[in-house]
């Protein structure tokens, strides 16, 4: 991947201390984040809080306290129309489009006179959309649902282009199309973009730099390649795999578990359990389903 070009003045978007609630729970603790050019990614699994820092960066979600500055300016109390006028596109997840709209009506709603990006430009980078310009968007694919969403946001000629998981649900060869157009616009300098993803190959291929996002925290920023060789991490962060730190599971456990299963999952010809059992002392019905609090999953794993 080409290198970024080296940054110089303030920061496009600059967090700090961000603290963010839904009622009691405390979705962000302190995020404190800096992105100057380029592209950077944040990774984390599920239930981080990273789709609600794209939310409060929008302006979709108020912060209870902290900061969030977009080319110095102080965003954190604004509308999200206001804040959209300053200059920051917002891909959300989902996608989002209108399925009464065809696509040249969606691209022609959403552009601005005198911008970078035109509607004939957005043909241009996505010949696909140019091809289905008649079809309403309930008629795309989701690859086609997902360009659109995205030339939507470059549209509005944006300064700071916030994605939040741009290649969720999408066949690889356009995974592969989102990620050489995220490298391309990074490499021109028209925008800086935070990019919200999963999917780790694919934010270690579009940035240089990666933030961890663990509990509602940044746990680290680091270099995008670190990441990419750094396999034990990888399965730590996305939970994939026996984490380091797990003892491994013994043969004992394996075969205790295996009887277990067999025990409490009596199967006849038909494919179900024909009587309830009594197991430890516990009454377990026909109908009780397999969970984690009466098998180790770990072990129910392994002996599968």
């Amino acid at each position: 991947m080409a290198e970024r070009a080296a940054s110089s003045g303030k920061a496009v978007l600059k967090i700090e201390d961000l603290q963010v609630y839904y009622g009691q729970s405390h979705a962000l603790q302190g995020v404190s984040l800096t992105l100057e050019t380029g592209v950077l990614s944040v990774v984390g699994r599920n239930g981080m809080g990273k789709t609600t820092l794209c939310n409060t960066i929008t302006g979709l979600k108020r912060a209870q306290s902290g900061s969030i500055r977009v080319n110095g300016r102080e965003i954190s109390s604004l509308e999200p129309h206001e804040i959209h006028r300053l200059g920051v596109g917002y891909v959300p997840q989902g996608r989002r489009v209108w399925p009464s709209l065809s696509v040249d009506e969606h691209l022609r709603i959403s552009s601005k006179r005198d911008a970078n990006w035109t509607v004939e430009r957005v043909y241009q980078t996505f010949p696909r959309l140019a091809e289905r310009k008649s079809n309403g968007g309930s008629q795309l694919s989701g690859g086609e649902q997902q360009m659109l969403a995205i030339s939507r946001a470059l549209l509005s000629d944006p300064k700071l282009l916030v994605m939040d998981e741009p290649t969720e649900g999408l066949a690889p060869v356009i995974v592969e199309q989102v990620e050489r157009m995220l490298v391309s616009l990074a490499e021109e300098g028209e925008m800086a973009i935070l990019v919200i993803e999963q999917n780790i190959g694919v934010a270690t291929a579009v940035s240089d730099r990666v933030a961890i996002m663990v509990n509602g925290r940044i746990n680290r920023v680091m270099e995008a390649s670190a990441l990419a060789a750094d396999r034990d991490l990888q399965q730590r962060l996305l939970g994939v795999g026996r984490h380091s730190d797990e003892p491994a599971v013994s043969p004992a456990a394996i075969a205790e578990a295996q009887e277990q299963l067999a025990e409490v999952y009596r199967i006849d010809r038909a494919g179900t359990r024909t009587e309830p059992v009594v197991q430890n002392g516990v009454f377990r019905p026909v109908t009780e389903l397999p969970n984690r609090w009466n098998v180790p999953v770990a072990a129910m794993r392994q002996a599968a």
